[in-house]
């Protein structure tokens, strides 16, 4: 009977019915994810930043806290107020270290600075030249209008320095503009981290006692996952920042660059901003050569370039996608995504959004 009653047809249709849920629902809580990530980054995170980092601060102080409190049977307060006092110190020894070395290490190029900018000015009007001389070759009709043009933005080889000039002037007024705002977060933030690590145990229980029960078994090793997955991130964004200060830094070597080592730290931490990377220093720096009649190192400098960013391109597919736990394919596509829709940022963090969207998703529903 139950043989004749049997039709396989049936199900594999409830299979493929089941396989297309799970999709859909994964689907569904990917993009709720993103949009409430989006909107969160938006709209809530400029107002919540300082109590996350305060919250931040506060774990990673921690394990100082505690060994205060249960060891030296100090109060919770007095133990937290402590903890985040020495954990700032150590911190921010730590940053004032290495600012004294990049100021030392900066200080050896005072000497060549008079040098370095009669180069850049050399380097204008040769570009100047060579413009006006491209513009000269132009039919009548905009060989005028073009050379009126290049004599215009250059304005006797020294527009682009005085433009440079009012730039960062101007950025050099908008933070001192923004420095009482800087200085209320900054405050809110402290103060935030001494309540938060004071009350971290009961904030803890809070959250957990308000979570049901389902959520713990669901959702915890996915978080745990995750956390991991960021340090694995941070670690493999060091390691391509490594790679490329030793291409710049061999490179250097290779041309007889002076300071090669300090000058692949600088170019590194152009690279790390947005917006800015190795390209944005060294294409221009070749450029100058060109026109310098130096074609050697002009043809180098593109090579390290290109050398890094061919080097970066084939490691950071592979380095962040196996310390994220995503397959190559997947990280390329996200970091892609990330910069078509965010830029630079979202190329950055566009992973770490794949994996989150990854793990909650992959976590099992609730009856299986």
């Amino acid at each position: 009977m139950f043989f004749k009653n049997y039709n396989p047809y049936l199900h594999l249709q409830g299979k493929e019915s089941s396989m297309t849920q799970s999709f859909f629902h994964k689907l569904g809580v990917g993009l709720a994810l993103a949009v409430g990530l989006w909107l969160g980054s938006r709209y809530l995170l400029p107002i919540a930043l300082p109590f996350l980092l305060a919250a931040l601060l506060a774990m990673i102080a921690e394990p100082l806290v505690r060994v205060f409190h249960r060891r030296l049977k100090l109060s919770r307060g007095f133990a937290s107020g402590i903890g985040i006092v020495i954990t700032l110190l150590v911190a921010s020894l730590v940053v004032l270290t290495v600012c004294a070395f990049v100021v030392r290490q900066l200080g050896q190029l005072v000497w060549v600075l008079p040098d370095l900018e009669g180069t850049a000015l050399q380097g204008l009007q040769s570009l100047e030249g060579f413009l006006l001389d491209l513009a000269a070759g132009t039919p009548d009709a905009v060989s005028p209008i073009l050379t009126r043009s290049v004599e215009g933005f250059f304005s006797d080889g020294t527009a682009l320095v005085d433009q440079a000039t009012a730039k960062a002037l101007q950025l050099a007024s908008g933070v001192v503009t923004r420095i009482p705002d800087s200085f209320f977060g900054f405050g809110t933030w402290i103060l935030a981290s001494f309540m938060i690590s004071a009350k971290l145990p009961r904030i803890r229980q809070w959250i957990s006692g308000h979570l049901p029960e389902s959520w713990h078994k669901r959702y915890r090793p996915a978080f745990r996952r995750l956390r991991g997955n960021l340090s694995g991130w941070l670690s493999a964004q060091l390691k391509l920042t490594g790679v490329t200060f030793l291409v710049l830094c061999i490179g250097f070597l290779i041309l007889r660059i002076q300071h090669a080592p300090l000058w692949a730290a600088l170019i590194c931490l152009v690279d790390a901003l947005p917006i800015l990377g190795t390209g944005s220093v060294l294409i221009p720096w070749s450029l100058v050569c060109f026109l310098q009649d130096d074609p050697v190192r002009a043809v180098g400098l593109l090579a390290i370039y290109a050398a890094g960013s061919v080097l970066r391109s084939i490691l950071e597919p592979r380095l962040v996608g196996r310390q994220l736990g995503l397959d190559p394919l997947v990280t390329l596509f996200a970091i892609y995504a990330g910069y078509r829709l965010w830029g630079i940022l979202g190329m950055l963090f566009s992973p770490l959004l794949a994996v989150t969207i990854s793990q909650l998703a992959a976590v099992p529903k609730e009856g299986k």
